[in-house]
């Protein structure tokens, strides 16, 4: 089996979390500058094995697209050019940057480290990730 990665996508930053090889585990990978996204993941696919790529899809609560879903939008159509042997995947990402900031707090990371905003774009990946794990 290959990894899947997930993508936490931002305008600034972005979350990139990958799974083992056998998908079992999601693990937080990197805090990326957007603009160097897709130079990154050309790279990472040259080392590792990748057949899916998982990309958290921003929605309010009554389901309507949010100022992020437009970028997020050309993104898909993006990665789907660049890697067209790679599919690409939504996740509903509501709430993850709460849970996020759940996870690191009660993991006792430290205030300081809390504030450090690419810690919460990884985690952020890392519960798309799991996300999309529990729906196969």
């Amino acid at each position: 089996m290959a990894r899947v990665i997930a993508i936490d996508y931002g305008l600034k930053r972005t979350g990139l979390a990958v799974t083992d090889p056998l998908r079992i585990i999601a693990t937080a990978l990197e805090t990326i500058e957007t603009s160097q996204l897709i130079s990154f993941l050309q790279e990472y696919f040259k080392k590792e094995v990748v057949d899916e790529i998982v990309v958290g899809m921003p929605k309010r609560l009554n389901n309507q697209d949010t100022d992020m879903t437009a970028p997020v939008q050309r993104l898909v159509t993006e990665l789907s050019t660049k890697f067209p042997d790679k599919p690409v995947t939504l996740v509903d990402e509501r709430f993850t940057s709460v849970q996020a900031m759940e996870a690191m707090i009660t993991g006792g990371m430290k205030k300081k480290d809390r504030q450090v905003k690419g810690n919460m774009d990884k985690i952020s990946a890392v519960l798309i990730l799991q996300r999309f794990m529990e729906k196969k």
